[in-house]
């Protein structure tokens, strides 16, 4: 029979089959070649491109536009299967766009399972409920319970009124009954309002995370507290371990170890909090990979030591393996003891991941381990990736297994035969250049979340972390054990001498000059691009890896050249931040501590605001506040209102006319016209939050048209409509005008002490790195 030759398949089948020039036939292979030379880290990106499609959902405003997305990927995914002729480019490009299709879709579904109406306003209201979790705040004598309301509650006035499925609660701590418990029902009164929005552009999104965490309503309870169903558990083993621990040290020592064995950090000082921020060390604070690290080898260590002491197990049994499976018990028990926060999962499951690895005898530590536990968490809580604690904490370790598996930083890491003197330099050098590395891979995160950057932190850490690993925790483990008998105080002395020599090294390091950058809210986009870029660095292997280079180094002049704004106006339109020529000052001299920080952190100040009445640029009285601010070669004048009193009609409208931009947190009158912008009541409502920037004419807001995330627009309980008669109305008819004045007088004075009130709740809000979760490897 005859044969007939079949020729080999072209190398170039996109210019043989479908036309394509020679030049993007060169380009087609050069990508082929590339990728064939990277197939071991092509999986390193599905993660990425399940994060990436989860960024996409919070990027785009509404369902129409997720379903867009969704739709977009998934075709583009399938043109590239039928159109790349089976070339790994086509692939790995078809697998990625399913992959970000995923992850928008995991959001979105996450976003509805959780969705339940909120608070519709601020109301008192006295109800029933049953105790979700409890967590002490003993530096701020306070406890932060979550409520599980029973039933309706009752307005002051008796009306009935819905609560949401859960409400979180701070109770002063004389206020807290002693049968209080997990578990317990409680009947309480409590000061409530809706989770709230961003005050300002780029400020903590409180509203999301409550979103997300099933809350509804947040605010301060009022004595008497009365527990109606005692908890058959008590507080629990954590809350009760934080007890004990914070009762055998002094001050925020005892903080400290809470927060080293439990994850407990309310009994930690701000002052003292805000010096570990300020140094880098804020992330022993928070149980992660460093923490999970040396339960597990301790636990191991320990089992391993006594099993060999038998003679037949060590012959007969594999005691590494049973070594391994008493660490990983150990990981789990410690990631639910602390919380099961989103670092402690992260490491936990990667423990579980590198305790696997040894048991089938393969590598352990690698990129790919750091990739299956972010799909992990990812896939269980979509909604992490979007904050800070995922993301610090997953730069932290991908930078730290990209370093570590570059060839020639792993033949200077490895053990070499020299002497103790070089050994010991050849450490610190490798704990200094860890620790510069993930100083620099978390910059744009701690700036673009906390719009603070630390700058010696990577020194501070080559002595905190040996520090809290091999001296502060086996300590306070060996005076825990040593409890039980009544024998651990030496050994509470010792962590209490340890744990001062840290917080001694962190004031000082915070103390320092430049220890901080403070940098204003960067924009998102500059953010991605550095995010993009540095991921790019780390994944790849050959040299191409060096183009993650650019969009680094863009998004990096982008954030620094972004100009702070030159006024910050919170939502309720209450506060404002000038930046005049002395620095950031405030409108009111009466803020809270939450107020303050949140506008200068925003405003990129390290330190307090100034006040605006004493500024010489400005002409203040009781009533109103004028400035002016010179910006790009041209002086700008701001008008605000600054209490609650009526001012003269004739002089606030002449006013209004020689002002730029008006602010006030009352509605003003038609006739009151800036030459800019007026931002009254009716206006903010509609805009939420505003940074403006004078120079360049950009206007920020928290609320934009179209956004249809849930949390900016949710569900709400319906309130019942009260009707409200005077007993004497009859009566008095005559004097009607009198009762309108009255009631008018009434309502004012009311409004007042409400929006003290809202002042005083909104310092439950999360208000620093530590209760939003900043923490690293």
């Amino acid at each position: 029979m005859a044969m007939t030759a079949v020729a080999a398949p072209s190398m170039r089948p996109w210019r043989r089959q479908m036309g394509v020039p020679r030049w993007g036939a060169v380009v087609g292979l050069a990508v082929e070649r590339w990728l064939e030379a990277e197939r071991d880290q092509l999986v390193l990106w599905l993660p990425v491109m399940l994060g990436g499609g989860i960024a996409l959902w919070f990027a785009l405003p509404d369902p129409a536009a997720w379903c867009m997305a969704i739709l977009v990927l998934v075709a583009s995914a399938l043109a590239f299967l039928a159109v790349g002729q089976g070339g790994r480019a086509a692939r790995s490009l078809a697998i990625g766009l399913l992959t970000a299709a995923l992850g928008l879709g995991l959001i979105w579904a996450r976003s509805e399972s959780v969705a339940r109406p909120v608070l519709s306003g601020p109301t008192i209201a006295s109800f029933s409920a049953r105790v979700e979790a409890i967590e002490p705040l003993i530096a701020r004598k306070l406890v932060r319970l979550t409520l599980l309301p029973i039933g309706k509650g009752a307005e002051t006035d008796g009306q009935p009124v819905a609560l949401p499925y859960r409400v979180r609660v701070n109770l002063a701590e004389a206020d807290a009954p002693k049968l209080l418990g997990t578990g317990a029902v409680v009947h309480l009164r409590a000061r409530l309002m809706p989770p709230p929005l961003p005050s300002v552009p780029g400020a903590y999104d409180f509203a999301r995370v409550a979103w997300f965490g099933g809350i509804g309503a947040t605010g301060r309870g009022f004595a008497p507290v009365a527990v109606t169903t005692p908890s058959e558990s008590g507080a629990g083993i954590r809350v009760a371990l934080s007890h004990h621990i914070v009762s055998r040290l002094d001050g925020s020592a005892g903080g400290i170890a809470a927060a080293l064995a439990t994850g407990d950090v309310g009994a930690i000082s701000e002052e003292d909090s805000e010096a570990m921020r300020r140094a880098g060390l804020a992330h022993l604070l928070s149980v992660s990979g460093l923490h999970i690290t040396a339960a597990v080898a301790a636990t191991m260590l320990i089992v391993l030591r006594l099993l060999a002491l038998s003679p037949w197990l060590a012959l007969h049994a594999r005691l590494p393996l049973i070594a391994a499976l008493a660490g990983a018990a150990a990981a789990i028990g410690y990631t639910l003891l602390t919380g099961s926060q989103v670092p402690t999962i992260r490491s936990c499951v990667a423990a579980l991941l590198v305790l696997a690895a040894l048991a089938m005898g393969r590598e352990a530590m690698t990129l790919r381990l750091v990739a299956a536990g972010a799909a992990c968490v990812m896939l269980v809580l979509p909604e992490s990736a979007a904050g800070p604690s995922f993301q610090l904490s997953f730069a932290a370790i991908t930078a730290i297994m990209a370093l570590h598996e570059h060839p020639t930083i792993r033949a200077f890491f490895r053990p070499h035969e020299e002497g103790r003197g070089r050994r010991l330099t050849r450490g610190v050098a490798s704990l200094l250049l860890t620790g510069l590395l993930v100083e620099f891979a978390l910059m744009p995160i701690a700036v673009y979340h906390f719009h603070k950057a630390g700058l010696y932190g990577a020194f501070a850490n080559i002595v905190a972390i040996p520090l809290t690993t091999f001296v502060v925790m086996p300590l306070e483990a060996l005076a825990l054990l040593l409890d039980a008998g009544g024998l651990g105080a030496p050994i509470w002395w010792l962590v209490q001498r340890s744990l001062d020599a840290l917080l001694w090294l962190a004031h000082v390091v915070a103390g320092a000059p430049g220890s901080v950058r403070s940098l204003p809210a960067m924009p998102t986009a500059a953010f991605a691009l550095m995010i993009v870029g540095g991921i790019w660095i780390a994944l790849w292997r050959t040299r191409w890896r060096r183009l993650g280079l650019l969009p680094l180094a863009a998004g990096a002049v982008w954030a620094l050249a972004t100009p702070a704004p030159d006024i910050l106006i919170t939502g309720d339109g209450r506060h404002v931040a000038v930046r005049t020529a002395a620095g950031l000052a405030m409108l009111r001299d009466r803020a809270g501590d939450y107020t303050r920080d949140m506008l200068s952190e925003n405003g990129g100040v390290d330190g307090e605001p100034l006040l605006l009445a004493d500024q010489p640029d400005a002409r203040c009285s009781r009533d109103l506040c004028m400035t002016d601010i010179a910006s790009r070669g041209r002086t700008w004048r701001i008008l605000a209102t600054r209490s609650d009193y009526m001012v003269p009609i004739a002089e606030l409208i002449a006013a209004c006319r020689t002002a730029d931009v008006v602010v006030s947190e009352r509605g003003l009158p038609k006739r009151c016209v800036p030459r800019w912008l007026k931002l009254d009541r009716r206006v903010l409502r509609h805009t939420g939050g505003i940074a403006l920037t004078l120079g360049t004419g950009t206007v920020v807001t928290i609320l934009n048209s179209g956004d249809r995330h849930p949390w900016r627009d949710p569900p709400v309980l319906e309130r019942p409509a009260h009707l409200f008669r005077s007993r004497h109305a009859e009566f008095h008819d005559g004097t009607s005008g009198f009762w309108a004045d009255r009631s008018r007088w009434k309502s004012h004075v009311h409004a007042k002490a409400q929006r003290r009130e809202d002042d005083a709740v909104r310092e439950t809000i999360p208000n620093s790195a530590r209760d939003r979760g900043a923490s690293s490897p």
